[in-house]
């Protein structure tokens, strides 16, 4: 049977300074990359197929430690945008903090933790475009992801490591365990913890647990 599984990058540096990340490419810290390491340590005897992760090096270097500590440093690797962290529009960069003093910790409660309520969109040096991403619009690019490329790979019968973040990873497990929009809102993926799916030949999980 299939294993999968799914990994939130280590702490990373702006996770260390209670900053809204985003889409902004931040290097893992020094925490991060201890829990990448002791993420390698539990995976050591997984074998794997192939692996997916964002385009976000704080996944990318999880990864990398962790097929380092299992010996796979050629495994086969897609990187895809699709898996990236959820976008926090204007509010990347910001202290989480200082943030709940200026509108308010329910409003800020709300954009993070609600389902369908984006950040804002303002546009700022952080956030040129002026995106930002509610978690229904992160699982509307994960999602169609996950079902075109990932999970063929899992009914084909090959084992599935995916290294990703903390929103991107909510709406595939929301996905998985068939939770509500109530539900989702108490999700949440720690970091460099390894989340194990087993899946049998019809493509049913028949086990899920942290390692």
């Amino acid at each position: 049977m299939p294993n999968v599984i799914l990994i939130r990058h280590g702490e990373s540096q702006w996770n260390l300074e209670n900053r809204f990340t985003g889409w902004v490419d931040v290097p893992l810290s020094a925490k991060g990359e201890q829990e990448a390491k002791a993420a390698g340590e539990k995976l050591k005897s997984y074998k794997f197929d192939k692996a997916f992760t964002s385009k976000l090096q704080r996944a990318n270097n999880t990864l990398k430690v962790i097929l380092q500590a299992n010996g796979q440093t050629d495994l086969p690797t897609e990187y895809d945008t699709a898996l990236n962290e959820r976008h926090y529009g204007a509010l990347q960069g910001l202290n989480k903090a200082e943030t709940a003093q200026k509108y308010g910790e329910e409003q800020v409660k709300i954009w993070r933790r609600s389902y369908d309520v984006p950040p804002p969109k303002e546009k700022t040096e952080l956030n040129p475009d002026g995106t930002s991403e509610s978690l229904k619009d992160t699982a509307a690019r994960t999602l169609p992801y996950w079902e075109k490329k990932i999970f063929p790979e899992i009914k084909n019968g090959k084992n599935i490591i995916v290294a990703a973040h903390g929103n991107s990873l909510r709406s595939i497990v929301m996905h998985l365990d068939n939770l509500t929009k109530e539900q989702v809102l108490e999700l949440n993926i720690p970091t460099g913890a390894p989340l194990l799916y087993v899946f049998d030949a019809n493509g049913t999980i028949v086990e899920k647990k942290y390692l």
